[in-house]
């Protein structure tokens, strides 16, 4: 019996450490970096292209995700799957373990799941495809496998794995996990040739993680099979019961069962790692996103509206604004609309520390980049003072926004592009390119774009408060209440 890959996404993470550029809202795995064609989420569901045509694949993957993110996550998807993927929401983060198990109880059985986090680089398929059938193989015996990086150079920022005798594969049993090391150990590592990095990439059945769960982590086990029993289901999403999902303790798949099975036969055989060399980076830093392009004669990563004089190794990185360097060395600058970053590229893993402090001090600049995204396009805060603030608004062809209302702030809207549809209490009209309309304060309205090109409009709140809670919605296409903003 042939067992099929289910591909298996994670991608709630972060990105903290990519900050400016990785928010929240919006963090690294949404983004296109480097050469590549799509976003690093999209780059993850197009990976399995061109596997062997011997090793069957479900066409449409298993996404975990962060449930503000799943508008983001769903279209992304959609764009470049055959089928539209099953998106699984996590109200809360509670690491890998239980995110792979929310997976396992949603595929069949027998399914060989192929977990993948949506924010890691591999840049030589064909090399990932032979991991990937060797792991198969295993995984189809009962297995569970991890894919471990070779290292080519003494990294302390990343777990390793120890792999033992080489089975008939191809793979290695896996000796033992190790934390990050450091400078002398991890060395030691690279000498000794035995280790490799944890990739956080897995090849297991369904049936086989549930069933070594059942063993190591009963709890986490039960908390995820009656979160999604009293769930629901709505369009593309499923979503665990909130309080439940909360109940459920946090751990990694690593730490929750692998680093338990050893060799005990009732849990299916011994785990299994397959060494990986395929391009592979987990862009943890700065300096890791500096390796995807190509530099200058100087070492100098340019990317965007950039400039330099006399500067060597550094990474100068451009959302918008002219970045002009003169005589660095060895530096990151990260620009977008609302912040700048300038770090050593050594430093560059402190990022994260950043964070943290900032977010005790200025959530808006964690949060949310300028530029939001929502289901039916996006918006831009162009300008904000005291009571008034002026937004750039995009409505992607067909899409329509909540009915809904403000207790605060009235709206004005200036079409500079495509048409309007406004629904404004009891009538509908539209509305043309150079023409404008207002919304009292209380006023029910909806903005709609009927046309096939996107709709672009200038809108002007003012009023005594100004913020995206201030709304109350009535009919709403995406399924979302007064309480979810997003």
């Amino acid at each position: 019996m042939k067992h099929p890959i289910q591909p298996v996404i994670l991608c709630g993470g972060t990105g903290s450490r990519l900050w400016p550029l990785s928010r929240e809202t919006f963090p690294k795995q949404f983004h296109r970096l480097g050469q590549a064609a799509h976003t690093m989420l999209q780059e993850t569901a197009l990976r399995l292209n061109g596997l062997d045509a011997d090793l069957p694949i479900h066409p449409r993957p298993i996404a975990v995700a962060n449930v503000a993110h799943r508008f983001i996550v769903a279209q992304q998807l959609q764009e470049v799957c055959t089928q539209p993927p099953r998106v699984v929401l996590e109200p809360v983060g509670r690491n890998t373990a239980p995110a792979l198990t929310l997976a396992a109880l949603q595929a069949e059985p027998g399914d060989v799941l192929l977990v993948m986090p949506a924010d890691h680089v591999i840049q030589h398929l064909p090399a990932l495809h032979a991991a990937i059938a060797i792991a198969w193989a295993d995984a189809c015996q009962g297995a569970m496998v991890t894919f471990g990086i070779r290292a080519d150079r003494p990294e302390t920022g990343y777990g390793y794995i120890e792999m033992g005798t080489a089975t008939a594969s191809g793979s290695h049993e896996l000796v033992s996990f190790a934390e990050k090391p450091d400078a002398t150990t991890a060395q030691a590592y690279l000498d000794g040739g035995r280790h490799v990095w944890n990739s956080g990439m897995f090849m297991v059945r369904a049936e086989a993680w549930l069933r070594a769960l059942r063993h190591c982590r009963p709890d986490m086990l039960q908390a995820c099979s009656d979160a999604l029993a009293q769930g629901q289901a709505d369009t593309d999403f499923i979503r665990p019961d909130t309080d439940t999902f909360e109940a459920c303790p946090a751990d990694s798949i690593d730490y929750a069962v692998m680093e338990h099975l050893g060799n005990n036969p009732a849990w299916g055989i011994p785990p299994r790692v397959v060494p990986l060399d395929a391009g592979w980076s987990d862009l943890g830093a700065w300096s890791a996103v500096g390796e995807l392009y190509d530099t200058d004669e100087a070492g100098n990563a340019l990317v965007g509206i950039t400039r330099q004089v006399g500067s060597r190794n550094c990474l100068l990185y451009s959302s918008g604004r002219l970045v002009a360097a003169v005589g660095l060395q060895d530096v990151v600058v990260v620009e977008t609309d609302d912040a700048v970053l300038v770090s050593h590229k050594d430093a560059s893993q402190q990022v994260k520390q950043l964070v943290e402090e900032l977010k005790a001090s200025d959530l808006a600049l964690t949060e949310a980049p300028r530029k939001v995204h929502r289901p039916w396009g996006w918006y831009d805060c162009l300008d904000q003072g005291e009571r008034f603030l002026v937004k750039r608004i995009v409505v992607k062809p067909g899409a329509t926004l909540s009915l809904q209302m403000h207790h605060h702030r009235a709206e004005h809207w200036v079409v500079v592009r495509g048409t309007a549809e406004v629904t404004r209490g009891e009538e509908t009209f539209l509305l043309g390119e150079n023409e404008s309309t207002f919304i009292p304060v209380g006023q029910v309205h909806r903005l709609a774009n009927p046309g096939k090109l996107p709709l672009e409009i200038i809108e002007v709140q003012s009023g005594s408060y100004l913020h995206e809670d201030d709304i109350v919605r009535f009919e709403d296409t995406y399924g979302r209440t007064s309480a979810q903003v997003l």
